[in-house]
């Protein structure tokens, strides 16, 4: 069947969530398209603030780096805008005069920062705080002004504020409300609030409204319509956001306040769709994390040709803003239909409050403790009945056996935005000796998007770690179908000889007797490892460089032309048409790496076929060096050199197998690394060379046969000492960047890799397997 084309314009949380919903669905249904406004890959938006106030880097804030996007084969456009939209061609162009057909388009726009009109708002030191360039642009001016102030005192206007106080500058926050957090705190907690932030160094100017941002060039200072003023260097624009409609609104898509969508996220126009901060529904816009995934969830599986409605979401916030933890969901003043209950600790500066309707709960505001914000976020989504004499019951302290992590099922998930269970929290818990909250946040990716379920996983792991917490650490099978550890396998072939999977899983007493699509390719590789002169998959035929192939499940054969650098001569492009059509072979896919994967070759015509063709032919394996490529970009610079290079590359690794894919790209220039994935890269400098891992420059050179030995001794380390499917960016951590290079720059060690790895190729390309019926 084929595939459907699917657009999206957006590259942000929403809409990346939508398409990783999909894909967990089927990725059978549509070749994916995303355009991008911004320079990078998708990034965790709402994790600006912990990079402005230096808890993390911008790195460490990607979710989904150009890996994900190669492997899952999406095409990513960056910094290129979507401008108009023709619903009549289904077609869509850009501001670098690019134009597309869809099947499918989303719409995930998000939002703008809403910008107050104020005379002398476009002055130098005025800025806002929604994206990665803003975030670089506030931490630059850091270092040159000493006066800061942050216009709005709402969830994006105290983040900024604490994280331009980190960078050491005086800061004052100007709000419009009476009190900070005026959504999300009543008037008690947002007091707390505003005492502890004082204590930390910031100034607050509440019901002020300001009417000019003045000075000559630059920003001196803010007007109020008062007639008070104050200095200061820079100014942050942080009153709110705004749907992004523009492009919708132009193309004449329902809008109002943001696009108009229905429950299974459709527009007004046939084929379109909107996700994200851009939507209404329902009357409502939403700018948290968590009604956005769930957005996304139902138009991932509608586009999955799944049934799913989005009835709404249930708001909530759950955040910590210079270490103080805040909660709240639902009604947060008292009117006349409701009555609360209180709880106030001044030693320990907690404020608990919860809202009721007769029996039901309908609101909560938590302050410096937050633990109950899960049991009480589930009380008021499942509208629970709680009888008088149980809600005084609510703010006091809890049995850990009685919480809400502890009673909660095993299946129900504990992080919503990233669909982690209970169940598999504590298994990663167990098996990994996880401690905190950033370890299970590190290994699972709960609490990693909006951070609402921080407590609740908090609360888990106080639960995992006590007296009443009975289950146990599962052991590190090497698959299901044996008890013994991946050591003990790798072990145990080397002192019994075994030679076959056979022999391994006969001697080895496995439960299976054929195995798993777990245990079979990793003890494919690690025969080959151990017995690299005798063994290969029996699934690949060999007869020599211009005859192999891999064996099809389906008992066809398919073949790979070996394309250095990807590239193709006219010579070959007509040989390789000339033997598709004399044979009729109509199955040709590209890889990712840019190679021609020719399918469905009959056992009967392999050999005619490889002699027609008669090329050298790619050892075709799953966990190959893939091609190794050379990005366009604009620079003169010569690359034959580099071109040279990465061919002798190629040609030393083509027949070898390794723990798991391999991306190696070549550069000319620095700046293009940013912007492509690699697990290795070879970089070409004015100076000379440079070899670059996940980690930084390894090696650097001015002689390109000196970089080809360090590149291929590096290989071959690798090759020995990772375990099967560990990526080198887990190896170099595991291992040690500093031990690799004591390793590499000892040139015996280093020559005896190159050996080694030499022997190696020459083995697999003298192994001849010949085919029974051949």
């Amino acid at each position: 069947m084929k595939k459907q084309h699917l657009v999206m314009i957006g590259n942000g949380m929403a809409g990346l969530k939508t398409i990783e919903y999909l894909l967990k669905e089927t990725n059978q249904l549509y070749d994916i398209t995303i355009f991008g406004s911004e320079p990078y890959t998708n990034y965790s938006r709402i994790m600006l603030s912990s990079v402005l106030q230096g808890d993390v880097t911008f790195d460490d804030i990607t979710i989904h780096d150009w890996k994900w996007y190669e492997d899952n084969e999406i095409t990513l456009y960056p910094n290129e805008t979507v401008i108009e939209i023709d619903d009549q061609q289904q077609l869509i162009a850009t501001d670098k005069e690019r134009k597309m057909n869809y099947d499918k388009l989303i719409i995930a726009t998000g939002s703008n920062p809403f910008i107050l009109p104020l005379p002398g708002i476009d002055k130098e030191g005025v800025m806002t705080f929604r994206t990665i360039d803003d975030c670089k642009k506030m931490i630059e001016a850091a270092k040159h002004y000493k006066k800061a102030a942050v216009i709005g005192g709402g969830l994006l206007g105290l983040e900024a504020a604490r994280g331009l106080l980190n960078l050491g500058m005086e800061v004052d926050v100007i709000h419009l409300a009476d009190r900070l957090l005026n959504n999300q705190l009543d008037a008690k907690a947002s007091l707390l609030l505003k005492k502890e932030l004082e204590r930390q160094g910031m100034h607050f100017y509440l019901e002020k409204e300001t009417s000019e941002i003045y000075g000559d060039m630059s920003v001196e200072g803010l007007r109020f319509k008062d007639g008070t003023s104050i200095n200061t260097d820079l100014v942050v624009m942080a009153v709110g956001i705004k749907a992004n409609i523009g492009l919708a609104q132009k193309s004449r898509i329902e809008v109002n306040r943001g696009i108009v969508v229905n429950d299974q996220m459709e527009t007004s126009t046939p084929n379109i769709y909107a996700v994200g901060e851009c939507t209404e529904h329902s009357g409502m816009v939403y700018g948290l994390v968590k009604p956005l995934y769930e957005q996304a969830e139902v138009l991932g599986q509608h586009l999955a040709n799944q049934q799913a409605q989005y009835r709404g979401s249930t708001v909530y916030t759950q955040l910590k803003i210079s270490g103080i933890d805040l909660f709240s969901v639902g009604k947060i003043d008292e009117t006349d239909q409701t009555k609360a209950i209180y709880s106030y600790d001044e030693i320990g500066e907690t404020y608990k409050k919860v809202l009721f309707d007769e029996d039901k709960a309908v609101g909560a505001v938590l302050y410096g403790d937050t633990s109950l914000g899960g049991s009480l976020l589930d009380m008021i989504k499942k509208q629970k009945f709680i009888p008088d004499h149980q809600k005084a019951e609510l703010l006091q302290p809890v049995k850990i056996e009685e919480s809400y992590a502890a009673t909660l099922p095993r299946n129900e998930h504990v992080c919503t935005c990233n669909s982690v269970s209970k169940s598999c929290i504590i298994e990663n818990v167990l098996n990994k000796n996880l401690n905190s909250v950033h370890d299970v946040k590190t290994h699972t990716k709960a609490s990693s998007s909006c951070g609402g379920c921080k407590p609740v996983v908090q609360e888990l792991l106080d639960y995992i770690q006590s007296d009443f917490f009975h289950e146990t650490v599962k052991d590190n099978r090497f698959c299901s179908c044996t008890s013994l550890t991946e050591d003990e396998v790798v072990r145990a072939i080397q002192q019994y000889n075994l030679t076959s999977i056979n022999m391994i899983m006969e001697t080895l007493e496995w439960n299976n007797a054929t195995g798993c699509s777990s245990c079979r390719p990793a003890l494919h590789y690690y025969l080959e490892m151990i017995y690299p002169e005798h063994y290969v998959h029996e699934e690949f035929l060999f007869l020599d460089h211009k005859t192999n192939a891999f064996l099809e499940k389906d008992g066809t054969y398919t073949i790979v032309p070996q394309l250095y650098s990807g590239k193709i001569t006219t010579e070959q492009f007509k040989r390789i048409s000339d033997v598709l059509i004399d044979f009729k072979i109509d199955t040709v896919s590209i890889s990712s790496d840019q190679r021609l994967i020719i399918n469905g070759i009959q056992e009967s015509d392999l050999l005619s076929v490889c002699n027609a063709l008669n090329m050298t032919l790619h050892s075709y394996h799953p966990s190959s060096l893939r091609s190794v490529q050379i990005p366009e970009c604009n620079c003169n610079k010569e690359k034959e050199a580099l071109s040279t290079l990465i061919q002798e590359i190629e040609q030393q690794t083509e027949f070898l197998n390794l723990p798991t894919s391999l991306t190696i790209k070549a550069f000319c220039c620095k700046n293009m690394l940013r912007e492509h994935y690699f697990d290795l890269a070879l970089l070409q400098t004015g100076n000379g060379w440079e070899f670059l891992t996940d980690q930084g420059i390894l090696y650097a050179t001015i002689n390109p046969q000196e970089m080809r030995n360090v590149l291929l001794s590096f290989l071959q380390y690798y090759r020995r000492s990772a375990n099967y499917n560990e990526k080198t960016v887990q190896w170099t951590e595991r291992v040690g960047i500093v031990h690799i290079r004591e390793v590499l720059f000892d040139s015996a060690t280093q020559q005896m890799l190159l050996d080694d790895l030499n022997n190696d190729q020459i083995s697999r390309k003298q192994l001849m397997i010949r085919h029974p019926q051949l």
